[in-house]
């Protein structure tokens, strides 16, 4: 039996590896919007994930990128384990979890579902809008703290590097930028600005159009995510708890069970 320490370092890496997962349509961590049910690390090292999405029609592209970067994180982990990945409640549930249990690559598995769709160009457009969402965070974060738009699209890594904001979106969106930016541009330099289109392209001077723009993007990704949120919430009539009781809107949902009068 492995000593507590490890099992709790173990526990931590499973869930920060799986919070590195996102999902795609929101650019949201797949563990911040509930799907990840379940991650333990059992007695003999393996590990064990219940995955589950807010409807039942959720889409197969969705879930096969989900699926597929639950995958990858789990490769990751540091000691190696033998892992078992479980969908729930999902019109492909039977057909996923199947071909799970016989081994078959989660491309394989999909190639039907997805009805021959190129995964990669979808990855590509979800790519895009997640570099624009961030983007737009840290843009806007920088014209709060003073600086001019020439000022911000003079900007090097090392000038982005160094900028501080405080707790806010801009602050968590600032790595996340950075790390999708370097992702898409890995030959640029230090140097190099790292302001620029999801092409490559200069960002025009004046930022008011373009940051129009990101904001489109975001405000739709935001309302995607709510609505995601609360089909599951309905869904699974998950209970918020204040202060230790339930609030009004799980009293509204139906989330309350109220207990039986004695003798009834």
């Amino acid at each position: 039996m492995q000593p507590a320490s490890a099992f709790t370092s173990r526990v931590t890496e499973l869930w920060w590896r799986l919070g590195e997962v996102n999902d795609p349509e929101l650019d949201e961590p797949i563990t911040e919007m509930g799907f990840v049910e379940r991650a333990e690390v059992v007695g003999d090292g393996s590990v064990e994930v219940d995955f589950r999405l807010p409807t039942y029609w959720c889409s197969p592209n969705f879930a096969f990128l989900m699926l597929d970067g639950v995958r990858k994180a789990l490769d990751q982990l540091s000691w190696s384990p033998l892992y078992r990945v479980t969908l729930h409640d999902h019109m492909f549930a039977e057909e996923v979890n199947r071909g799970i249990a016989a081994g078959k690559a989660f491309g394989e598995i999909f190639g039907e579902l997805t009805e021959d769709l190129d995964l990669e160009t979808l990855r590509e457009t979800f790519r895009v809008k997640a570099f624009k969402r961030r983007q737009e965070a840290v843009l806007v974060g920088l014209r709060q703290h003073g600086l001019t738009d020439r000022e911000i699209l003079g900007m090097d890594l090392t000038a982005l590097d160094a900028a501080r904001f405080e707790p806010g979106e801009a602050a968590k969106q600032k790595p996340r930028y950075r790390a999708a930016y370097v992702e898409r541009f890995p030959g640029r330099h230090q140097v190099d600005p790292v302001f620029v289109t999801c092409e490559g392209a200069p960002i025009p001077t004046t930022l008011g159009a373009y940051l129009a723009d990101l904001r489109a993007v975001r405000i739709n990704m935001e309302f995607n995510g709510a609505l995601c949120r609360g089909l599951k919430q309905t869904r699974y009539k998950e209970l918020d708890v204040v202060d230790g009781e339930p609030t009004l809107v799980d009293f509204i949902l139906d989330r309350v069970r109220v207990p039986a009068a004695p003798g009834i």
